[in-house]
């Protein structure tokens, strides 16, 4: 009863935006403590070198955001975070700023077109990027939703797949398998191939290419976790059934 009672008033608290700010101030603090005291190696950085002045749409998976922050800030890189109005992902969006990072606030209400509209403008204009979890901000884990697709398809610009891991890692107990990296590890980037969306692809190579973004995408994770024995993250785990589950076990228990 008192750890519920506990989590319902840090809830609260974390709703007011000036304590979202501190929250957000004292975790882009541990974030960079992090990544600075870190050896770091990057694969496939030519690419990166080569678009992070142009416009792209970086996709990563729900749960592998907390080193990409600083690698991206560090290297010039203007773009923009897509964010739900959650608080949580309100959460995110004040800690992203201290990286750089704009917020594109959607809603789930119109289907994300709000979020589409905002985001192909900013494509357009030429010198911003889009950052996206294509399995956020709820799930299925591992599985490509298609919003990144159609940025790329409105706007002409590549979708480029960013991944990380480390050798000293708590992978918390989430439904994204959220993936808490350690100060003083060997961290490891990869950046894949960009990806291009054509404007008149036809619906059944629409699927197709998200298909192919998600095996290029679970790949890219996996290869990256086998290297330092990383139990591998599930797939079609969702937070609404994670939390269901979690309550079960509870009462069970």
């Amino acid at each position: 009863m008192l750890k519920k009672s506990c989590k319902f008033i840090w809830g609260k608290i974390l709703e007011i935006g000036i304590f979202q700010w501190i929250a957000a101030a004292v975790m882009a603090v541990l974030v960079w403590f992090i990544y600075l005291t870190s050896r770091r190696y990057y694969e496939n950085y030519e690419i990166f070198r080569k678009y992070k002045h142009k416009p792209a749409v970086f996709v990563f998976w729900h749960g592998r955001s907390m080193m990409l922050s600083p690698f991206v800030f560090l290297n010039g890189v203007r773009t923009y975070a897509v964010a739900s109005r959650h608080k949580d992902g309100r959460l995110m969006a004040k800690l992203q700023h201290f990286f750089g990072l704009g917020a594109i606030y959607g809603t789930s209400d119109d289907g994300g077109l709000s979020v589409l509209r905002k985001g192909v403008r900013k494509l357009r204009r030429g010198d911003s990027s889009i950052c996206i979890t294509p399995d956020g901000p709820n799930g299925p884990s591992l599985r490509v939703q298609d919003g990144a697709l159609y940025f790329a398809k409105m706007t002409g610009v590549p979708i480029i797949p960013v991944c990380f891991s480390a050798s000293h890692v708590w992978m918390q107990n989430r439904w994204d398998r959220y993936l808490l990296v350690y100060p003083f590890t060997k961290i490891k980037f990869n950046i894949g191939d960009p990806i291009f969306i054509d404007s008149k692809i036809s619906e059944k190579d629409f699927e197709l290419a998200r298909k192919n973004l998600e095996k290029i995408m679970i790949k890219q994770l996996r290869d990256l976790d086998s290297e330092f024995n990383i139990k591998p993250a599930e797939q079609d785990l969702n937070a609404m059934d994670f939390v269901s589950a979690n309550k079960q076990k509870l009462k069970k228990g």
